[in-house]
């Protein structure tokens, strides 16, 4: 059946350029995907298959079932775009001011929606059930995959399969990794409260600048003094606000941030430092501060067992030509949350675009992927649950 599937994914590809390109063209950003919802859910509609809608604010649920009996397999794709002006000179270039899909979602989407098409046409000779996730907000916290779980869209899942199409690396390989592969994120905020005054007068003020400008060097000594070496962690400060005109001393300023570990105790030992040396470098000017610090996503943890299923598979997918491990990804995902409660594992699908020298990173303006890659991941996908299904095939009885 495989084989089948393959080029009946090879006859749908334009299909599936065609989808991923609509979307390009119409993104919208975390917890606004409300036409981008109606568009999933009406592709199903037209397959036969009622979706549920709704799940968990935006995301679109489908079940294509099997006529035999086998297990519950999950895909999950995510949907929603940027708050980024594209800046691609190509004739699918986004619609919407500010708004991209500057990570790839456009992408997974397509994918999955094709695959169920094509699955949707062998059902009776399917094993099991496959439902596909549609989730939206990955990009913005909370994200929507807590949410979707909480709504019920693992009720009865088995094992769960996930892939990110990565543009920095080539189509044609597929990354994997047990145990962590993604970090999770984390943002912290901070305001610094000194007096200001006159940039004539500095001795009559509490200069929240250079208060602010000692904390961003204190926190840099928190992963290279603080942490254990062989642990991986990341403090980053992205935002210093202080505006004022050139000869007023600022009153305050605002320092935000992110967190990105792997451990959970390097998590909340960084989390402990970062109050401390805010703490310290205040009082040293005797000044007052804030600090708030929002836990992000876990980081993705993947399931061993399945992970070395999809890494021992991934070779003999058409068009895969080097299937090796991942390093670990500074990013975030939320597809940790669905890791939490079934087991599965989470992959990266060469994507890197073809047509330009350049491959811009992942939330860049200018970002894109080669198309070639939606097509490769789809099959993987196929292959994973066919698989899975013959490997875990009930025992019929008297055997």
């Amino acid at each position: 059946m495989f084989q089948e599937i393959c080029s009946e994914l090879d006859a749908a590809y334009e299909e599936m350029v065609e989808i991923r390109r609509y979307l390009h063209m119409h993104p919208e950003v975390s917890f606004m995907e409300f036409k981008t919802a109606a568009y999933i859910a009406e592709y199903y509609q037209k397959l036969g298959i009622e979706p549920r809608t709704g799940v968990g604010g935006n995301g679109v649920v489908a079940v294509v079932k099997g006529g035999l009996p086998g297990k519950t397999i999950a895909l999950r794709a995510d949907f929603d775009a940027l708050p980024i002006q594209d800046e691609k000179d190509v004739p699918y270039k986004s619609t919407v001011p500010g708004v991209t899909h500057a990570c790839g979602h456009d992408g997974h989407t397509a994918t999955l929606l094709v695959l169920a098409k094509v699955l949707h046409k062998h059902k009776e000779n399917l094993e099991g059930n496959v439902v596909f996730i549609h989730q939206h907000a990955e990009e913005y916290a909370p994200g929507g995959a807590k949410a979707m779980i909480e709504d019920g869209c693992l009720d009865g899942v088995d094992v769960i399969f996930g892939t990110h199409l990565w543009a920095s690396e080539p189509a044609g390989k597929i990354q994997y990794r047990t145990g962590p592969i993604m970090a999770a994120a984390d943002r912290f905020q901070i305001k610094v409260q000194g007096k200001g005054g006159h940039g004539a007068q500095p001795q009559k003020t509490k200069d929240a600048v250079v208060i602010g400008s000692q904390l961003v060097l204190n926190l840099q000594q928190i992963v290279s003094r603080k942490v254990d070496p062989v642990e991986s962690a990341v403090v980053s400060v992205g935002s210093f606000i202080a505006e004022n005109p050139f000869n007023v001393i600022a009153d305050s300023a605002e320092l935000i941030g992110t967190v990105r570990t792997f451990n959970e105790e390097i998590r909340t030992q960084i989390e402990q430092e970062i109050e401390r040396t805010v703490k310290a470098s205040c009082d040293m000017y005797d000044a007052a501060y804030e600090y708030t610090f929002d836990r992000g996503y876990p980081a993705v943890v993947n399931h061993r067992e399945e992970t070395e299923f999809l890494a021992n598979l991934a070779g003999n997918v058409p068009g895969v030509g080097v299937v090796e491990e991942s390093p670990m990804q500074m990013g975030g995902e939320d597809f940790a949350y669905f890791l939490q409660h079934v087991k599965g594992t989470f992959f990266f699908t060469g994507a890197k675009p073809t047509y330009s020298d350049t491959a811009y990173p992942h939330h860049h303006p200018k970002f894109d992927i080669d198309e070639k890659a939606m097509l490769i991941a789809a099959k993987t996908f196929s292959l994973a649950i066919l698989q899975y299904q013959a490997e875990h095939a009930p025992v019929a009885a008297g055997k």
